[in-house]
């Protein structure tokens, strides 16, 4: 299973427009050689560098295991999405507070879809699918604040 961006490659910046220096968007995402058996895809944006700890910056669940990319700016229809770090629902970019930070964008094959509601944290969505996940991928990406 792959996950990577037209918008930036594995371990380089990821350029301002998609963080809180920019239009603070979604990043385009291709996901590939997703495993047969798969129900269902999360999607989470973590920084682990965050002073307080795994910052949470997107969470999104039951994406159709079908699903090749998810476009820039754009969330497809049917998706559920949870609550971040910033204490909203849906993405939120990049945003240090200092120094760089790397970003992790990871996505996991489910052999189920989640009853989940939205605005659900990324502990609680993970709590949920740790008995789910058929396959897991990460697409890293850096960022610092000019």
């Amino acid at each position: 299973m792959k996950i990577t961006s037209t918008a930036f490659e594995q371990n380089q910046a990821i350029p301002s427009k998609y963080t809180c220096d920019g239009q603070d968007i979604i990043p385009s995402l291709l996901f590939s050689e997703i495993p047969s058996g798969s129900q269902s895809l999360v999607l989470t944006v973590v920084d682990p560098d965050s002073p307080s700890g795994h910052f949470t910056h997107w969470v999104v669940w039951n994406i159709p295991a079908d699903t090749k990319e998810i476009s820039e700016g754009m969330l497809p229809a049917g998706l559920v999405e949870g609550k971040n770090d910033f204490g909203k629902t849906g993405y939120g970019g990049p945003c240090p507070s200092q120094g760089t930070h790397h970003y992790v964008f990871n996505l996991y094959a489910l052999d189920t879809k989640l009853d989940l509601s939205t605005g659900m944290s990324r502990e609680e969505l993970e709590d949920t699918m740790s008995n789910h996940i058929i396959s897991h991928t990460e697409l890293v990406g850096f960022y610092k604040r000019q």
